[in-house]
Formats: structure tokens, C-alpha cells, sequence
């Protein structure tokens, strides 16, 4: 939590009219957040790969660890907790798409929530899974159900994170019909190979 993006980090793509596009939010769900070795992870590897290609939206950042600390009775915190999931439900209906972090033996259920949630909007929803042990029944990744509801949004599962700005790069062309690439704020170009 705490770690916000600054606001001069806000990247475009250029359209092929020479217009700058600006890159579609990205809601990353995942429960990296609960260990200092997931946020490790999360703000070393995941969010700087995401910002990439697209502006990453990351629901640990919602809640400042002030209101955390503020929350001294069961009641407060009940109501802290309430008020944590109406900004990851608002963050993502604000979010053009959903990548989804689905490592682990039992997927987690606040992501799974947050899959399916982003799918019934009409999200297009991504996941990332390295773990090799199937977890879901024959012939499914996953949990059939999470897996439906990925490749029902037009998204799909990847093993690597090189595969998912791949297809996060194609989607981002698909969506903004962008082909020259993606630009920081000072304008200077970064790769974007579709």
C-alpha cells in the first residue's frame, strides 16, 4: 500500500493520426498485498512490466495504512472492510481490462471474485499462471468456472509475463487503435511490439 504512481507518469500511445492516445487502466487482482515478499514482488517485477503497456490499477494502493491504523474497534474495521471492497468494485468497473495473478495451489478467492466480477461487466480479463499442478477439473487449467470466465471476456491464461504484455500489447492496440507505439509524458517512445 503507499505506493500511488505519480500523475507524470501517465503514458499515451500514438494513434496513427499522430494523436496521443492515453494507455487503458488496468486492474491488477491479486493477493500479493498480504506478505511483504507479494508486495516485494508486486512493485518489483509486476506493476513496472505492467506500465508498459498499460496503466496498472493496483487495489492495495486504495487504502492508506492511516485508515488501517484508524480502525479501532471490530465495528470500525467491519465498516473499513465494506468501504475497501466498494473501491475495488469501483476501480474496477473504472478499469478497461483485468490481469489477474493465479499462482498458488488454490487460487485466491478475493481474485477469483474479482475475475468474475470484471467478466460480468464486460471486462476483458487476463491471467498469469506459472504453477504447473493443475488445480481445476480434467481438462481445465483452473477452476473451470474462473477459466470460462477469462476466455469468455476475449482474454485468456499465460504461463509467462512476457506472454501477458504480449497479449496486453495486442489488446491495447485492439482498443485504441494504436500503431506507433507507446510514448512516456516527456514523449520519449517506449517498445511496444505487436
Amino acid at each position: 500500500m503507499g505506493h500511488t504512481a505519480s500523475p507524470s507518469l501517465r503514458r499515451t500511445m500514438r494513434h496513427h493520426d499522430g494523436m496521443g492516445v492515453e494507455l487503458p487502466s488496468c486492474y491488477f487482482a491479486s493477493p500479493l498485498g498480504f506478505t511483504d515478499d507479494g508486495v516485494r514482488l508486486l512493485h518489483d517485477r509486476y506493476l513496472p512490466a505492467l506500465r508498459r503497456v498499460v496503466t496498472p490499477v493496483n487495489p492495495w494502493d486504495l487504502t492508506r495504512p492511516e485508515e488501517l491504523s484508524a480502525a479501532a474497534t471490530p465495528g470500525d474495521l467491519r465498516e473499513l472492510r465494506r468501504e475497501m471492497g466498494r473501491r475495488n468494485a469501483e476501480a474496477i468497473e473504472k478499469s478497461a481490462l483485468l490481469v489477474a495473478y493465479l499462482e498458488g495451489q488454490e487460487l485466491d478467492s478475493g481474485t477469483v471474485a474479482e475475475i468474475g466480477y470484471a467478466s460480468a461487466l464486460g471486462k476483458r480479463c487476463f491471467g498469469i499462471r506459472s504453477d504447473q499442478r493443475q488445480i481445476g477439473e480434467t481438462e481445465a487449467r483452473i477452476n473451470l468456472q474462473v477459466e470460462y470466465f477469462i476466455t469468455r471476456s476475449g482474454g485468456d491464461i499465460v504461463d509467462t509475463l512476457d506472454e501477458l504484455l504480449t497479449a496486453l500489447e495486442r489488446t491495447v492496440v485492439d482498443l485504441c487503435g494504436a500503431v506507433e507505439g507507446v510514448v512516456d509524458a516527456s514523449g520519449a517512445r517506449m517498445r511496444l511490439d505487436v
